[in-house]
């Protein structure tokens, strides 16, 4: 296929002084090449007729454009451009005005190119694969392919077109509204939604591709082998889909130095806070001690999905304590489940393909340490160390954080507001026998419909904040270098200096319909710890 990015988008005003707008607009801030050899996807190495375009008719006035293959124009660490951390405003500025187009790669991936992508892992609702071609234009990218569930009675883990109740809840931001008729919802969300919380520096929109049905036949039954039995069992590739998402893969820099290894590690957060909503019953009160993480493990253990508990504490992770965030990583280590993945130039070394029930024999987890020694020469302690560091230096679990911290109802109020929104009979309100709790809802219920919009509407970013992943890349940075894009920790123990990137992936919009779903999750959750406490005996004997 032709390596060709472009993008798409709606017609212009057909006057002749915005039209003109729009063309000295794209003139004055259409990329250079240099900006592309930079950032990855060399534009000279492309034929004249594959390079970036635009046109009047597919773009609006003052989009900082780039492409997309690469990463954004303040890279995490990028110092040339100021960050999301710095005093600019909380919207980045490439979105901040109209953008209202999608990337797009032109050709279709048929039945022949099925052969150069493999498995790499997969999600909820999408599964990964990677490049292993030659082609130029898509060297150290990953293929992100729609799945549909095999059970239709389960609700969809991820939202492709709006209801018009969704179109209520998301129509003040038009490009996602035009991104649904495009069939690009997923980009635009992480581009329009998320990058105003994460910060642009640390979110791919990536690159549709047109997919043909036969390539996506031939994959699925190629990787069959690669995936986890229970995500065989559970869900397959969509082959009625006519596009997938094109991603750099953020486990390799792109341009990787000669000679060096590039580690990165894959972590699912999860929640990072304890909820202290109002509208949480007292029945269920346990939810302000305990973390939600600890109580669906155990439900989880009770259910077979795995054969022990983690250790893990969110409120580990996101204390911004070096100590505590090193206690969580030792954590991740001794049970990874499906939490925590190490790569080693682009191949998993350590963890699980995406399975809940992924768990690594103790035995093995020395040998896969000991594999991470020879590709990087850091011992375990150090690359704890390496990594504990970074997470702490960067900041970005503190923007994960803030965007989760946008549920301020918890779904116990939330989802009296969805039956505002959907004017429903609430299903909740009529079990309630507090008289107390019942007044608070129904105060929730005589809210006007713009401030029932804006609850949900943050309930659900921050559900997409709770469950989304963060790929943290190193490298051993060149001596004698002293100008980079790239922020940096320096490892005492190993005296040497690694750059560092950091992006959020897996940021899909989380349909309306499925509010009903986090609900009863929730309230299954809370009831069978609240019966049974630690099921299993934690092995700190305390509770997180």
């Amino acid at each position: 296929m032709r390596a060709c990015v472009r993008p798409r988008g709606v017609e212009p005003p057909s006057t002749f002084p915005f039209a003109f707008l729009f063309l000295l607009g794209n003139l004055m801030l259409l990329p250079s090449p240099q900006h592309y050899s930079s950032r990855g996807t060399d534009v000279r190495d492309l034929p004249q007729s594959s390079r970036p375009r635009t046109s009047t008719k597919e773009s609006c006035i003052r989009t900082n454009w780039r492409s997309p293959l690469a990463p954004a124009p303040h890279s995490s660490g990028d110092r040339r451009t100021p960050g999301v951390g710095s005093n600019e405003s909380a919207a980045p500025t490439s979105f901040r005005c109209c953008c209202r187009f999608s990337m797009e790669m032109e050709g279709i991936l048929q039945a022949e190119d099925a052969k150069d992508w493999i498995y790499k892992g997969e999600g909820a609702a999408n599964l990964i694969l990677s490049y292993t071609g030659s082609s130029p234009s898509m060297l150290g990218k990953v293929l992100r392919v729609k799945k549909i569930l095999k059970d239709k009675s389960q609700p969809a883990p991820s939202c492709m077109v709006f209801s018009s109740f969704e179109q209520l809840l998301w129509g003040h931001i038009p490009e996602l509204v035009e991104s649904v008729k495009q069939d690009c919802l997923a980009q635009a969300y992480a581009m329009h939604v998320m990058s105003q919380y994460l910060g642009a520096n640390h979110v791919d929109g990536g690159v549709r591709v047109q997919v043909s049905r036969e390539f996506l036949e031939l994959v699925e039954k190629n990787v069959l082998d690669s995936r986890p039995a229970w995500r065989v069992n559970a869900s397959s590739i969509d082959t009625n889909a006519d596009a997938a998402l094109l991603i750099a893969d953020h486990s390799l820099f792109s341009g990787n130095q000669k000679g060096s290894s590039c580690i990165a590690v894959e972590i699912k957060a999860k929640c990072g806070f304890l909820p202290t909503s109002e509208y949480i019953s007292k029945d269920n009160s346990i939810k302000k001690q305990v973390t939600r993480y600890k109580m669906h493990q155990h439900l989880k253990f009770h259910q077979g999905e795995i054969s022990k508990t983690s250790e893990y504490n969110p409120l580990d992770l996101f204390s911004e304590s070096k100590e505590r965030i090193r206690t969580a990583i030792k954590s991740f280590i001794s049970t990874p489940q499906n939490n925590f993945r190490i790569f080693v130039n682009g191949s998993l070394v350590f963890g699980g393909m995406g399975g809940g029930a992924d768990n690594v024999d103790p035995d093995d987890t020395d040998k896969y340490i000991e594999d991470l020694n020879k590709v990087s020469g850091l011992e375990l302690p150090d690359f704890t160390e390496l990594l504990s560091e970074t997470i702490f230096k960067s900041g970005v679990l503190g923007k994960l954080l803030t965007a989760q911290k946008l549920d301020d109802h918890d779904i116990e109020g939330a989802i009296h507001l969805y039956y505002n929104i959907t004017s429903q009979p609430c299903s909740v309100c009529k079990n309630i026998t507090d008289v107390e709790l019942l007044r608070k809802y129904t105060l929730l219920h005589s809210l006007p419909l713009d401030k029932s919009l804006k609850i949900v509407r943050d309930f659900l970013i921050s559900a997409t904040a709770k469950d989304c992943s963060l790929m943290i890349s190193f490298r051993p940075r060149e001596s004698g270098t002293t100008d980079s894009e790239y922020d940096s920790v320096f490892l005492e123990s190993a005296k040497q200096t690694y750059e560092y990137k950091a992006y959020f992936v897996d940021l899909d919009v989380k349909p309306l319909d499925k509010m009903e779903h986090y609900f009863k999750l929730d309230q299954k959750i809370v009831n069978f710890y609240t019966r049974n406490g630690d099921v299993v005996p934690s092995p700190k004997g305390s509770k997180h």
